[in-house]
């Protein structure tokens, strides 16, 4: 309970007693009414729009609801007073005691404060990374991993039940072109001289210890077998050897998935003919011939008749085929398949797509919608490419890769956390630049020093009080704090309501934006002290005063902590 949903359930408590009383319709829809801060803090420290929400379906007008409304709420211990402000906006100021209050429980209940049941228990699926496994991870991968890590602790902190999935892509010729390279090592490895890689296979050095391994455990007895012999083994040990590069390279920021799920297991278990199958016997499947695409010759097109999804009664642009000519599935067909599999264990489905994938997503979504009734929720988080810059200019090719810039690179020079919060500076789906040099700069510029900087600053003056044989520890009086002081735990109040509006739109970002704005007002009370020695956290002939800056200190801190973890980053104690 926090001072947001405290309110919520007044207001709600409010509208039952109008109800009760004949005042208003008692089936009213409340779940549009909300409590927030007000846009401008000189208008008060809460506001709700419950009148303006509620007046049209009760039949009157927004004003005289509020009216109704605003002397109840100020009966309310800690309300010191409500204003009806513009068409019907109920405007709350609260006493100080209330803001103590808040920050006491913050103190309280430490790690939960801001953890919501929103989710209800709910399972909800995050699919995210699902690289082809052809090679390690590399900058491509990043910001589609850390945005999915994010929304899937974010998700979990508001309350769902959350399954992480990484979707391996073996099915494809992709993999087979693998298979061929790795036994191009392979050769390498027992004293062959290979040359040049040839064009089509991937040219990349990491491939040369999966075929060192495979000359140790094979020799040379697949070194002159044809292709047909040595393939599909070969393919199931350089998946199998990529897809443990694959998990090293992504547990160097942190992540670790649940579940990883094979596309060629999905073919072979049948899911798509069962997709199929559900599908024709909802009238969704037909045979069709597709329309020529735009731009091609007559004497180029061969129409073909082939198995189409109505896709187009779900808002595609065109019906889909879900197979090929040759009688194979469709990449689509297997797609669809895959995300029935899904969607039987999870009430809401959510992809992390890059953002090259866009022209797919309406389809998908179509399929989901056709397969699971409606009944399976279904989402995809678009994210952009990310250019790397180092000063300002573009980052040259890894020579460890011979081709990209690794994951293991960008980690191995930043770490883990800078990474993984610097993926999260700006909206998913906007551009964004990853600058080596200045994501390590000590800058208010930077977010990613600004918040840890305000958290170290909050762990030193701790340590620096205990120096001064200050206890930290026990009551505090919190009636010592001045209105700046308490002006940031109105701001340290709002982190519930972030998270779940943050969980609601699926945008971890938010969190991010949050704790900068909260790192700001904090640094800016911290350099008050700058002028002013009796301003400053630690006033050691004031040890009553100093413990209840510390209080209000740790309170923030603890903030900072909370968002931090549902970044994955770590809080750090001190800067280096």
């Amino acid at each position: 309970m926090t001072i947001y949903t405290q309110f919520a359930d007044h207001i709600g408590a409010i509208l039952d007693s109008l109800a009760d009383a004949g005042q208003i319709p008692a089936d009213l829809d409340r779940k549009n009414v909300a409590v927030e801060p007000p846009r401008d803090p000189a208008h008060g420290d809460l506001a709700t729009n419950a009148a303006m929400v509620l007046a049209k379906p009760a039949g009157m007008n927004p004003r005289a609801l509020a009216g109704l409304v605003a002397p109840k709420l100020s009966e309310i211990e800690g309300v010191a007073d409500t204003e009806i402000a513009g068409p019907g906006f109920i405007n709350i100021r609260l006493d100080d005691d209330s803001w103590r209050a808040e920050l006491r429980r913050i103190a309280d209940l430490g790690t939960d404060y801001g953890r919501s049941d929103m989710g209800a228990g709910r399972t909800v699926n995050v699919e995210y990374v699902s690289a082809n496994p052809t090679g390690p991870m590399h900058m491509g991968h990043v910001r589609g991993a850390v945005v999915g890590d994010a929304l899937a602790n974010l998700l979990e902190y508001a309350g769902y039940d959350v399954i992480r999935e990484y979707y391996v892509n073996d099915a494809g010729g992709q993999v087979d072109t693998l298979a061929r390279s790795v036994h191009l090592r392979y050769r390498e490895a027992l004293g062959e001289e290979i040359g040049e890689i040839p064009e089509g296979l991937y040219p990349g050095d990491y491939l040369i210890p999966v075929g060192q391994q495979l000359a140790e455990e094979f020799g040379d007895e697949y070194a002159r077998a044809h292709e047909t012999v040595w393939l599909m083994r070969f393919r199931e040990r350089a998946v199998a050897a990529m897809m443990d590069r694959i998990r090293a390279d992504l547990a160097l920021i942190g992540i670790h998935h649940d579940l990883f799920s094979s596309e060629a297991e999905v073919v072979a278990a049948s899911k798509p003919q069962a997709a199929e199958e559900k599908l024709r016997d909802r009238g969704l499947i037909y045979e069709g011939v597709l329309e020529k695409p735009k731009g091609k010759a007559d004497e180029d097109w061969e129409p073909v008749e082939l198995p189409l999804f109505r896709s187009t009664d779900f808002g595609d642009d065109q019906d889909r085929p879900i197979k090929k000519s040759d009688g194979s599935w469709t990449y689509f067909g297997n797609d669809m398949a895959y995300h029935f599999q899904k969607a039987e264990k999870a009430d809401v489905l959510i992809d992390i797509w890059g953002a090259d994938h866009a022209g797919t997503v309406k389809r998908i979504k179509a399929a989901v919608e056709a397969l699971t009734g409606g009944e399976t929720e279904f989402d995809v988080k678009l994210v952009q490419m990310v250019r790397l810059l180092r000063d300002g200019e573009p980052v040259k090719m890894s020579k460890r890769s011979g081709s990209f810039v690794t994951l293991a690179d960008m980690v191995g020079e930043v770490g883990k956390d800078v990474v993984r919060f610097s993926m999260l500076t700006r909206k998913a789906d906007a551009q964004m630049d990853f600058d080596f040099a200045k994501v390590v700069e000590a800058s208010k510029d930077n977010p990613v020093f600004y918040v840890q900087y305000a958290h170290a600053r909050i762990s030193s003056v701790h340590r620096k009080a205990a120096a001064e044989g200050i206890a930290v520890d026990g009551e505090a009086d919190l009636s010592l704090l001045d209105a700046e002081e308490l002006a940031l735990v109105k701001r340290a109040a709002q982190f519930p309501r972030v998270v779940e509006a943050a969980a609601g739109a699926y945008e971890p970002h938010r969190i991010a934006f949050y704790l900068f704005d909260l790192a700001a007002e904090f640094h800016a009370l911290w350099n008050r002290g700058n002028d002013h020695a009796e301003k400053r956290l630690l006033v050691v002939n004031d040890p009553e005063l100093t413990r209840a800056r510390l209080a209000l200190a740790a309170g923030i801190g603890q903030i900072i902590r909370n968002g931090l973890a549902i970044m994955g980053v770590e809080a750090v104690e001190e800067m280096e």
